[in-house]
C-alpha cells in the first residue's frame, strides 16, 4: 500500500513543527506544511492532492474554513483532522460544514497536539480504507436498468432483517426489512449502489411486493414456531401516492394469513415534502387497517414536530446521529430526552437506530426510550440468519426445508 500524504495547515509556527514531528514519529514523512489557507492551496495545487489535512480553522487571512472549501471543491483533499481551539457549540457547526461537503471527518484535537490521540485518530483512516479496498470486485459495477430489471426477474434482491428490541426486556419485538442485492456470483451490492437506478426507473412498487412476499412468508414461519415479530418496510414517496398501495398490502397479508398490526410502514423523509391528499388517504387507510406508521430518521430533514401534528404516525424513529453524538455532545442528550417526553405525552413508541455501544444502551434505558436497533445487537442478516439468530442452530435446517 502507498504511504499516506498529509497537509499540516497551522499557522503558528511551533505548533506546526509539533504536528510534523508526530506525524513522522508515528511514521509518516510525506507532509506539506503552510501557514495560511493560500500557501496551502499553492502547495496542493504543485505538488498534489493529500490523503488527510491536520487543519486549523481560525487563522488569519484564508481561515481553515475557506481553504476547506476551495480544497473541496478542487478535490485536493479527502479526509480531515480538526486541530484548533474551538468552543463545544463552534466545533459541532464545522464539523456539519465538513459533512455536507463530503469530507471524511477522523475527528478533532485539542492543542497541544499529542502523538498518541493523533495516532487513534489516524487509524479511523486507515481502517475506512482498508474495509474500502477489501469490498468484493463484484460490487464495483455501476448496475444499469436493464441490469436492475433482470435482478428483479431473477429474485436476486433479497430481504435482509435488522432485529429491534425492548430495552427494557432485551426481547426481540421486530426487525427493519432492508434489502441486499445478491447477485448469482456470489457478490453482494449494498442499497447505495442500486437504489438510484430503482428511483430513476420507477420500480420501487416491484421491489416492495417482492420484498413485501419474502418478509411475510418469514413472519408466517416465525409465528408457525411459536413467536410474533412485527416487520417494518420504508416506504417511499412514490409508493405512499399510489392509489393501489393498500389493496396490494391487504392482499398479501390475506395471502400469507397474518393480521396487519404486525407491519409498521416506516415513512421515510422523501414521502413527508408534499404529504398531497392521496399520500394522508393512504395513510389514514394503512392505520384503520390496522397497520402501524413510523416518522423515520425524526429530527432531521422534513421530519418536523408539524409532521407530528398533520399526521397519524403512533411511532418515531430517532435518527442515528443523535444517538451517535449523545455520549460527547450534552445537547443531544437533552434534545433525546425532550423528544422522549414528547412522545410519551403523544402516546407514540419510540424506537432509537444506530445503538453501537453499551454506553449509548445505558444512556437510553436510563431516559426511558422503548425499543432500539443497531450493531450493538445485529447487523441486518438474511432471513435464515435470522431466524437462526431467533431461535438457535437447530432451526436452521428446518427453515432450509
Amino acid at each position: 500500500m502507498s504511504e499516506l500524504r498529509f497537509l499540516v495547515l497551522e499557522d503558528h509556527g511551533f505548533q506546526r513543527a509539533v504536528a510534523v514531528k508526530a506525524l513522522h514519529k508515528i511514521g509518516h514523512h510525506q507532509v506539506l506544511e503552510a501557514s495560511d489557507g493560500h500557501e496551502a492551496l499553492l502547495q496542493l495545487r504543485a505538488h498534489g492532492a493529500v490523503d488527510i489535512a491536520l487543519c486549523d480553522i481560525r487563522m488569519m487571512g484564508m481561515d481553515g474554513l475557506m481553504f476547506l472549501r476551495k480544497a473541496c471543491e478542487a478535490r485536493l483533499v479527502h479526509a480531515v483532522v480538526i486541530v484548533s481551539e474551538l468552543a463545544p457549540d463552534l466545533r459541532r457547526v464545522v464539523e456539519r460544514i465538513l459533512a455536507l461537503q463530503h469530507f471524511q471527518l477522523l475527528g478533532s484535537i485539542e492543542k497541544p497536539l499529542q502523538t498518541q490521540v493523533l495516532e487513534k485518530i489516524l487509524s479511523r483512516y486507515q481502517v475506512c480504507q482498508d474495509q474500502y479496498r477489501g469490498r468484493p470486485a463484484g460490487n464495483a459495477f455501476a448496475p444499469s436498468e436493464q441490469d436492475v430489471r433482470q435482478g428483479l426477474r431473477r429474485r436476486e434482491f433479497c430481504a435482509y432483517f435488522q432485529p429491534k428490541l425492548s430495552l427494557d426486556s432485551g426481547e426481540c419485538v421486530g426487525a427493519e426489512v432492508l434489502v441486499r442485492w445478491v447477485k448469482r456470483d456470489g457478490s453482494v451490492l449494498s442499497p447505495a449502489e442500486f437504489l438510484p437506478v430503482i428511483e430513476r426507473c420507477g420500480l420501487f412498487e416491484a421491489l416492495f411486493v417482492d420484498l413485501l412476499d419474502q418478509g411475510l412468508s418469514l413472519q408466517r414461519m416465525i409465528q408457525d414456531y411459536g413467536r410474533s415479530l412485527r416487520l417494518a418496510f420504508n416506504l417511499e414517496a412514490s409508493q405512499l401516492e399510489d392509489d393501489h398501495l393498500v389493496d396490494l398490502i391487504r392482499q398479501a397479508l390475506q395471502h400469507h394469513e397474518l393480521p396487519a398490526s404486525g407491519l409498521m410502514l416506516e415513512l421515510t423523509e422523501g414521502a413527508l415534502v408534499r404529504a398531497p391528499a392521496a399520500s394522508l388517504e393512504n395513510m389514514v387507510r394503512l392505520r384503520m387497517m390496522g397497520c402501524g406508521l413510523s416518522i423515520d430518521d425524526f429530527g432531521v430533514g422534513y421530519s418536523s414536530l408539524e409532521r407530528l401534528c398533520q399526521m397519524p404516525f403512533n411511532e418515531i424513529k430517532l435518527d442515528a446521529g443523535f444517538i451517535r453524538n449523545m455520549m460527547q455532545q450534552p445537547r443531544y442528550r437533552i434534545v433525546i430526552r425532550s423528544m422522549l417526553k414528547l412522545a410519551r405525552e403523544l402516546e407514540m413508541t419510540v424506537v432509537a437506530e444506530g445503538i453501537e455501544t453499551e454506553v449509548q444502551l445505558n444512556c437510553l434505558k436510563q431516559m426511558g426510550c422503548d425499543v432500539g436497533q443497531g450493531y450493538y445487537y445485529a447487523r441486518p442478516m438474511s432471513g435464515v440468519d435470522l431466524m437462526t439468530w431467533l431461535f438457535g442452530r437447530n432451526v436452521k435446517a428446518w427453515c432450509l426445508a
